[in-house]
């Protein structure tokens, strides 16, 4: 039996906060346990926040905001953490990230920033904040973030980074029930640890981590390869 709780009592989550120093005291985590943080707390402890009101757009800035009624000063802290603007569209920038991510608004987040004008990113590297804080607790973790789905409606928590979890289960080249040899039966095992542990909290609820217990059989004594393994080489990008 897999069972997914949400951490209470997490405080709003300032830069230079001991986010591992504050969920420590929230719950009993033991080897085996799994706990997926929201990337925002990640961040906002890292110092991930701009204030919109510091921020000079530029020209190309100024010209997709006009043409959507956006704040030209966010579209221009989504461009500077793209690297590649892969589909403008409907409002969205779809951006590649220095990540390798594909997302909207390269994971550019005004809501629940912390107070109005404010922008979140993402962690500069979501592995080493995820090996960071499993040092710190002693417990898998994974560090969440909500994206869309190409061809699927509405957003998926998937892992940004993880330790101590493994990413994948590869189940090529095993046998099914009838003895056919799988083909392409790769399981994102972080992804779908981050979306069970977004089924478990209130979305502004203030919930920004839940532990998983039950999840035993990919967990790892050592860090692990870490969520980049999920990200897919640009040459077998058919989206």
């Amino acid at each position: 039996m897999i069972e997914a709780v949400a951490l209470a009592g997490v405080p709003e989550i300032r830069p230079g906060d001991d986010l591992a120093a504050i969920l420590a005291p929230l719950a009993e985590l033991g080897p085996t346990d799994v706990l997926c943080v929201a990337h925002k707390v990640v961040s906002k402890a890292e110092g991930r926040v701009v204030d919109l009101a510091t921020v000079e757009p530029g020209e190309r800035a100024r010209a997709w905001a006009a043409r959507w009624d956006r704040d030209p000063r966010a579209v221009q802290v989504v461009l500077d953490e793209a690297v590649e603007v892969v589909r403008a569209d409907g409002g969205r920038l779809i951006c590649r990230t220095r990540h390798g991510f594909v997302c909207a608004n390269a994971g550019v987040d005004r809501s629940n920033a912390g107070g109005a004008g404010r922008a979140v990113l993402l962690p500069l590297d979501p592995d080493a904040s995820a090996r960071a804080l499993r040092a710190a607790l002693g417990c898998a973790i994974v560090v969440t973030d909500s994206f869309g789905r190409p061809w699927r409606i509405g957003q998926a928590e998937v892992a940004v980074g993880c330790a101590g979890l493994a990413p994948l289960e590869d189940f090529r080249g095993r046998p099914d029930r009838d003895g056919r040899e799988l083909q392409a039966t790769h399981i994102a095992v972080a992804d779908q640890a981050a979306s069970a542990a977004d089924l478990a909290r209130a979305k502004a609820a203030g919930q920004p981590a839940v532990r998983i217990r039950g999840l035993e059989r990919p967990v790892l004594d050592h860090d692990g390869p870490g969520a980049v393994a999920l990200v897919r080489a640009r040459a077998q990008d058919l989206f």
